[in-house]
């Protein structure tokens, strides 16, 4: 089976080749006979019923420095000429965002979009959470300073961070003395329209914070990542650290509880955040860790997602 594979990204050219989830998954396509388009999701058009983009012929090599080669921009219709659009491109979830996933759900599934555009935009990282009360910490989401406050005051130790932030960016840790509260939700308050996300601090993040990822619905594979000395974020972006590991009974309970929500949104390629016994976050957008997982274990999950898509196909 050869497809011709569009994929929705950030530039290439900025990608870890030793890191990137979509690259590795780029990779993986080229050794099945796909073919690879790449385009931004500033490129992407409906006009009189048609989605196009303006992309251009995309092949990838690991080598440091040279790691691809574009082919000269065309105009091609994403419908008729595309059998797999990857939508790759990183969050911040906003409106840019949100509008390419209704245009791309014209297409849909005659023109398989991995994740599925609808569910993708139904299931912002840290909302779709709230759909497993059962397995979240105790969370408050509101713009409300009065809340906020005997949220503090219940739980002693918070963690107040953007509502669609993304790589760890604005988290901030409160403890029950902080006197900085009302000028952080102040801040949030001016910065962000939407509301903020406020959690309790779990201590067991200086265990790491667990990536596990989901393909089609059945936990394939999991990296624990450990934040540095006296940092609360175990982001790789800020310096986390990645090591082996495997799954405990309440990560696979936590798997197998929102596997069937996955399996049935479409939403086939899935990472989601464990800190403790703790489902902290549900990453829909362009979850990573697929290379340190191959790296530590051998597992390689980029086949298994491209198992599952040409499954479908």
């Amino acid at each position: 089976m050869s497809l011709t594979v569009a994929i929705q990204m950030d530039p290439i050219e900025a990608v870890d080749i030793n890191g990137d989830s979509t690259f590795a998954l780029g990779i993986e396509a080229e050794k099945r006979g796909h073919k690879l388009f790449h385009y931004d999701v500033k490129d992407l058009s409906f006009q009189d019923g048609k989605v196009t983009a303006h992309a251009r012929g995309m092949t990838l090599r690991r080598e440091l420095g040279n790691h691809f080669s574009l082919g000269i921009e065309t105009k091609i219709d994403l419908e008729k000429d595309v059998d797999v659009i990857l939508m790759r491109q990183d969050p911040p979830f906003h409106m840019g965002y949100i509008t390419a996933t209704h245009i791309l759900e014209h297409i849909h599934p005659k023109t398989l979009v991995v994740n599925n555009p609808a569910s993708v935009r139904n299931a912002p990282e840290k909302i779709f959470l709230t759909r497993f009360p059962d397995l979240m910490p105790p969370t408050l989401i509101t713009s409300n300073a009065r809340d906020v406050d005997s949220f503090r005051k219940e739980h002693k130790d918070i963690i107040v961070k953007p509502l669609y932030g993304n790589g760890g960016a604005g988290v901030f840790r409160i403890r029950e003395d902080d006197q900085n509260l009302n000028s952080l939700v102040e801040m949030f308050q001016e910065f962000y329209p939407e509301p903020f996300i406020v959690q309790k601090y779990l201590s067991d993040v200086v265990k790491g914070d667990k990536r596990i990822i989901l393909v089609d619905g059945e936990a394939v594979g999991a990296i624990n990542r450990v934040p540095l000395a006296g940092e609360i974020r175990s982001n790789m972006h800020v310096g986390g650290e990645a090591k082996k590991t495997g799954l405990t009974d309440r990560e696979i309970e936590i798997c197998e509880a929102i596997g069937p929500t996955l399996r049935e949104q479409g939403l086939l390629f899935v990472g989601i955040d464990v800190i403790g016994d703790y489902l902290t976050e549900i990453n829909v957008t362009s979850p990573t860790g697929i290379q340190e997982i191959k790296r530590f274990d051998g597992t390689d999950i980029a086949a298994m997602v491209w198992d599952a898509i040409e499954k479908r196909r």
